[in-house]
């Protein structure tokens, strides 16, 4: 008995730009993080000149899935097509493609289609899809329509950093401490109250109530995709009310017989916010130096106790 064929939707967005720029926005998956609410996560696993693999892990029905994807890149055409190589159920295959056309005035329309099965063409899993495809196409199709018509690298809004911490410990322990955030209400005097799920392993989603230097605490999510022992990278799907986006990681790295602690933030502000949350004299500047400093404050704190656990650990198993 043949198979039905696979379901197909097109979603479509008038863009305020030249179609080279959001086809290079398209291209350039290192900022869809940054770019796209439902995407936390993406790295290369092959890169050619036309096409290439990646692994992408983003929110699907406030769920979160990774899955490994084949693009091919054709600038001429403006067009990216991917399809899954590793799908996460329910789907069990999904293709598309991004369409990038002028449409004069400096416009162009953006085309993005899916074509997909469900695990057994189940009916419940094909509605299931439909309604996260939909919401996440709708979405980023938004999302790539502000971001190329006002970038937030051109106008103080984007800011990123690096804190450094240098560890005499192995990067094994470090990076225990790191991801067992479960425990951090309990080692960081920052943190308030934390709650970790793990249902696939070095997925994790975390919750945590951070408390301010006024006593006050404030509450982020997190999805956090771990790769052991060397680096978790994350994105709080809730932010501080500052926020638009922010994304981070913390990277572990052999330096002799001791360790080095990097703690990296990227961030996009929201200019309306500052008056309410510094006051009515307060600049998008104020802004910049209050978030770098407050998260730099607790990334370096939570560093500190990596490295003070970690040398302990040391300590302890020497002769």
């Amino acid at each position: 008995m043949s198979q039905p064929p696979p379901e197909h939707t097109e979603h479509r967005e008038i863009v305020a730009a030249p179609a080279r720029a959001v086809y290079d926005l398209v291209v350039d998956v290192s900022r869809w993080p940054l770019v796209f609410p439902p995407t936390v996560h993406v790295e290369h696993v092959e890169r050619g000149q036309s096409s290439e693999v990646i692994r992408i892990w983003a929110t699907a029905n406030d769920t979160v899935k990774g899955w490994t994807s084949r693009r091919d890149l054709d600038p001429q055409a403006r067009r990216v097509s991917f399809r899954q190589e590793v799908s996460a159920p329910p789907v069990a295959t999904m293709s598309g493609e991004w369409i990038i056309e002028p449409a004069g005035d400096g416009r162009c329309l953006v085309r993005l289609t899916h074509d997909f099965r469900a695990v057994g063409d189940d009916p419940a899993a094909t509605a299931w899809i439909h309604q996260a495809v939909d919401r996440n196409s709708r979405s980023e199709l938004a999302a790539l329509r502000a971001a190329v018509e006002s970038p937030a690298e051109g106008d103080g809004r984007f800011l990123a950093f690096d804190d450094v911490v240098h560890v005499d410990g192995d990067p094994a322990d470090v990076y225990d401490f790191l991801n067992e955030a479960g425990q951090w209400d309990r080692r960081l005097p920052h943190v308030a109250r934390v709650e970790l799920t793990e249902d696939t392993p070095g997925l994790q989603v975390l919750e945590m109530d951070t408390r301010t230097p006024d006593g006050s605490t404030h509450t982020t999510r997190s999805v956090r995709v771990c790769f052991p022992h060397r680096r978790i990278v994350y994105k709080q799907l809730r932010t501080p009310a500052l926020m638009s986006v922010h994304t981070g990681q913390w990277m572990v790295e052999p330096y002799g017989d001791a360790t080095i602690v990097t703690s990296t933030h990227r961030v996009v502000l929201i200019p309306d916010a500052v008056p309410e949350v510094l006051g009515p004299d307060a600049s998008l500047g104020d802004a910049r130096k209050y978030v770098r400093t407050a998260l730099g404050r607790n990334s370096t704190a939570t560093m500190h106790a990596a490295k003070e656990y970690a040398e302990r650990r040391r300590l302890a198993v020497r002769p």
